[in-house]
């Protein structure tokens, strides 16, 4: 099982996306989940590296080159998700699902 973890703000989108995308592997029979949480707490989780993939949310690109020093550091990839794979309908959810795909 392979995992990926949402960065966000304040983790309430990002937990949405993360469920109905985790969703979406599961009607894909992929062996991926999806998990977030907030800015705050990205760089202790990053270096924990318990997840096979980190994903920056939108709205905290500030964080992004921070993040990433620290992903290739620890040997984890780090991405930023963008807008149009950041949104809970079946177009955005499909989009996300590719963007971890690709980098997983």
């Amino acid at each position: 099982m392979k995992k990926a973890l949402i960065i966000c703000a304040a983790g309430m989108s990002s937990s949405m996306m993360a469920k109905k995308t985790t969703d979406y592997f599961k009607t894909q029979n992929k062996a991926i989940e999806m998990d977030a949480i907030t800015a705050t707490e990205g760089e202790e989780s990053i270096r924990e590296g318990d997840f096979d993939l980190y994903l920056v949310s939108p709205q905290t690109t500030m964080y992004l080159e921070g993040f990433q020093k620290i992903g290739q550091e620890v040997g984890k990839p780090v991405v930023s998700i963008p807008f149009n794979a950041y949104i809970p309908i079946p177009m955005g959810i499909e989009k996300m699902a590719k963007l971890v795909e690709e980098n997983i």
